[in-house]
């Protein structure tokens, strides 16, 4: 698990945005349930952060060097695919 949660250097922040109860939401946080202690645990310095609002569809949002963001909406995909979406992003910045 390992390397599949090594950030480029280059990221400076991860955002993770959902709703805490939605339906939409759900696969959202099962996969932060178990992958944000191995995220963190590998990359100590780069702040992960959970931002949650009532009704909001799920997306993460990456920032790198020099303002330089993307984003990804996570509605709809599977444990996997989330886990797909976030390392295209962090590793490359692109999903």
């Amino acid at each position: 698990m390992a390397s599949r949660y090594a950030f480029s250097s280059g990221l400076k922040e991860l955002r993770f945005l959902f709703c805490q109860t939605g339906e939409q939401s759900s696969a959202v946080r099962q996969f932060l349930a178990k992958s944000y202690p191995v995220m963190k645990k590998h990359n100590p310095d780069t702040p992960i952060m959970i931002r949650e609002a009532a009704g909001i569809e799920p997306r993460v949002f990456a920032r790198f060097e020099f303002g330089k963001e993307t984003q990804k909406p996570l509605m709809g995909l599977s444990d996997k695919e989330i886990e797909e979406a976030v390392n295209g992003l962090v590793k490359n910045g692109s999903a």
